[in-house]
């Protein structure tokens, strides 16, 4: 009985082993050759590559200053602090007013914009601008409405 345990462990555990010399070998080689004594931690870096993508989006919030086919100024607080924005803008920004997509020709000096971007390479690049509703077109619409 103790020779079969014995042995039933042994399979179990040379199975185990080969199952991660197969997993180890099946990965694509890192472009820097990592120590052979550490090859777990060449999978580590893609995924904390993803994670760490995640943590560069970030939000600002303000008024559009001025805008133009690759950019967009936008002034607002950070920490308490005035603080103004420059935006990079390419074909990939989403850009939204009530619903619909627009272009950053049709944002107007003052509209009210919510804006998500990531630092890439030193430079501030939106993905998304979001117009809130209450910004310079629908204050310019509302004054005539109060001269009547």
């Amino acid at each position: 009985m103790k020779r079969s345990v014995a042995l039933l462990i042994a399979v179990v555990l040379g199975i185990g082993f080969a199952g991660l010399a197969v997993a180890q070998t099946t990965t694509p080689a890192p472009a820097t050759p990592a120590p052979a004594t550490t090859p777990a931690p060449a999978q580590k870096p893609a995924e904390t590559k993803k994670s760490s993508d995640v943590k560069k989006a970030k939000n600002a919030q303000g008024t559009v200053k001025s805008a133009s086919a690759d950019s967009l100024v936008v002034a607002g607080k950070e920490k308490g602090k005035d603080a103004e924005w420059t935006f990079a803008v390419d074909s990939k920004t989403a850009i939204r007013k009530s619903g619909k997509a627009i272009t950053t020709g049709d944002l107007k000096p003052g509209d009210q914009v919510s804006v998500r971007y990531m630092d890439h390479e030193g430079k501030a690049t939106a993905m998304a601008v979001q117009v809130k509703p209450g910004g310079a077109s629908a204050k310019a619409a509302s004054q005539p409405a109060e001269k009547k």
